[in-house]
């Protein structure tokens, strides 16, 4: 009998790749309702200015997400191209 193979590396790779997701989903949603709250009380110039630089720490926050998950993304090909390497059958 063979044994059934199970595709683990897959199942585990699109796990992460949902976590990233959802880490990213919910950082930019939870950064833009936070910021309402942090510049409650400030008008003209001062409002203006406590909402961009929200935005800019909202948009620092996800390309750091992003670029962890690619980095991730890379390691785990990496990963796979060894693995794969390793149980080629020898010519």
């Amino acid at each position: 009998m063979t044994k059934k193979k199970r595709p683990v590396f897959l199942v585990v790779f699109i796990l992460v790749q949902v976590i990233f997701l959802i880490w990213l989903i919910v950082g930019v949603n939870t950064a833009s309702s936070g910021s309402a709250d942090d510049c409650r009380g400030l008008t003209g110039d001062l409002l203006r200015s406590c909402e961009e630089g929200n935005d800019v720490g909202t948009a620092i926050g996800a390309g750091l997400i992003i670029a962890l998950w690619a980095f991730v993304d890379v390691i785990f090909g990496i990963t796979y191209g060894v693995y794969r390497l390793a149980r080629r059958r020898p010519a």
